[in-house]
């Protein structure tokens, strides 16, 4: 009887951490992103035929500021693939997925046709060093500076989008993705060659 009392309470204080504590229901998330689950879907379909999508056209406006107060606008960005993920420091599935945003950025950190964005939605940028450092990351932050374009994001974290180089959305995934595969990369090395 006592042993099941203690099971009980193990068993209810792991729910409430979980529950509770965004690192680690993060942590419990970057697991299951590590044996394959919350992989982006890279094509969209159309539902009347089923065949690729184009990609959406429109010229949308975002205006932006990075840590040191730069500007960065999208027209800036024109001629570049983009892939922008917007986020929150208080958010457990976008603190499980920073660390595969890390390794994209890692591959085209040095890569001029190509810009990783992490968009912190919330403004609060000394949190937001903090959580970097103590994370390890070195991925470029930037916060809105203007209104967010609804086709980017409408509310849910985290959200994905990549642009291609006019600046078109070629890929959204609202939720959680591990962005870190090879799938990844190629879709973005095909969006740098493509017209």
């Amino acid at each position: 009887m006592i042993k099941r009392n203690y099971s009980t309470i193990i068993v209810g204080a792991l729910a409430l951490v979980l529950l509770f504590v965004p690192e680690a229901k993060a942590m419990m998330q970057q697991g299951l992103m590590k044996i394959g689950l919350f992989q982006p879907k890279l094509e969209k379909i159309d539902s009347l035929n089923n065949q690729p999508k184009t990609v959406a056209e429109a010229n949308y406006k975002f205006d932006m500021v990075d840590a040191d107060g730069k500007a960065v606008s999208l027209d800036d960005l024109k001629g570049k693939v983009v892939f922008m993920n917007f986020w929150a420091t208080w958010c457990p599935p976008c603190i499980a997925e920073m660390p595969t945003i890390q390794v994209l950025y890692d591959k085209f950190k040095d890569d001029k046709d190509v810009v990783i964005l992490t968009v912190e939605v919330e403004g609060k940028r000394e949190k937001v060093a903090k959580f970097m450092a103590r994370k390890k990351l070195s991925l470029p932050v930037v916060y809105p500076n203007s209104d967010i374009p609804k086709d980017f994001f409408n509310g849910s974290l985290p959200t994905t989008v990549i642009l291609d180089k006019e600046g078109n959305i070629a890929h959204t995934t609202v939720g959680m993705a591990d962005y870190s595969g090879k799938d990844v990369e190629d879709f973005i090395n095909e969006l740098k060659i493509n017209k």
